[in-house]
């Protein structure tokens, strides 16, 4: 009876550390898309005209702004949930105009 308990008791305490690390890994990517979507908001913000898709395409241009921006300029400054701040918010300024461009150009096009 008394290994049986045992047993139990280490099953709960390793399910319950598994949880645990779970719920932080989760947190964590919620708290790097959050801070993905600021960088993106700030870029549209920044840069003239507005991202197609409101929030999402916000994003969608801090995401990719962090890698866009960690592959041309490295990873320096201060980083925030794994993102490096600045090449972040470089990238997404880049990536910002060109969608601007593009859309311009397609907009245009259409008419």
């Amino acid at each position: 009876m008394g290994v049986l308990a045992l047993l139990i008791l280490l099953v709960l305490i390793v399910g319950i550390l598994f949880g645990v690390y779970v719920t932080l890994k989760l947190v964590g990517v919620v708290f790097t898309l959050i801070i993905a979507a600021i960088i993106g908001w700030l870029a549209d913000r920044i840069v003239p005209g507005n991202l197609p898709y409101g929030w999402l395409g916000a994003l969608a241009a801090g995401l990719l702004g962090s890698w866009l921006g960690g592959w041309l300029l490295g990873n320096f400054g201060p980083r925030i949930a794994g993102i490096a701040v600045v090449p972040a918010l470089v990238g997404a300024i880049i990536l910002a105009f060109i969608v601007n461009i593009i859309d311009k150009q397609t907009r245009g096009s259409r008419l």
